[in-house]
């Protein structure tokens, strides 16, 4: 029998995996923090994240940074990018699912702090940013700029 590690639980890693229907049915898989006596920060970046217009069907765009500094909790990466697929086919306008996806992970890890920033592709002529943070961010840990630039059109 093989040895129990923290990894055991996990279930999506090692084989095909199928995209959730939606936000809801998608399962996010966490595991305990082997660094949890250390302070530092955790980025996802998920750049050509895609949702629909919950009106027209039409697809949207976005460029998603998602930060966090780890407590008892670190999400498994393949659970979070087939969470993140599963807004595709999902209807719901940017700030609901930008705050959303903030919330869940919150809510799941229990982090000492999270943000994530929507940077969400014009529609229509307008873009729109949208930004979920936990807290104050702690000041004894590096949380490097989002990188990513203000939407500047023909500029």
């Amino acid at each position: 029998m093989p040895e129990k590690t923290i990894y055991s639980d996990l279930t999506l890693l090692g084989g095909k995996s199928d995209l959730p229907r939606s936000p809801e049915e998608a399962r996010i898989e966490r595991v305990p923090n082997p660094q949890k006596d250390a302070r530092y920060a955790v980025r996802f970046t998920a750049p050509e994240f895609t949702s629909l217009c919950p009106l027209t069907g039409q697809p949207d765009f976005a460029h998603l940074v998602i930060d966090y500094v780890p407590s008892g909790w670190l999400v498994e990466s393949k659970s979070l990018k087939l969470y993140l697929g599963s807004f595709r086919n999902h209807g719901a306008f940017h700030e609901d699912c930008t705050v959303a996806i903030g919330r869940r992970l919150a809510d799941l890890l229990e982090p000492e702090w999270l943000r994530i920033g929507g940077y969400w592709y014009p529609r229509g002529g307008i873009p729109i940013d949208v930004f979920y943070q936990t807290g104050e961010p702690p000041r004894d840990v590096w949380l490097p700029d989002q990188g990513v630039p203000a939407y500047r059109g023909r500029g």
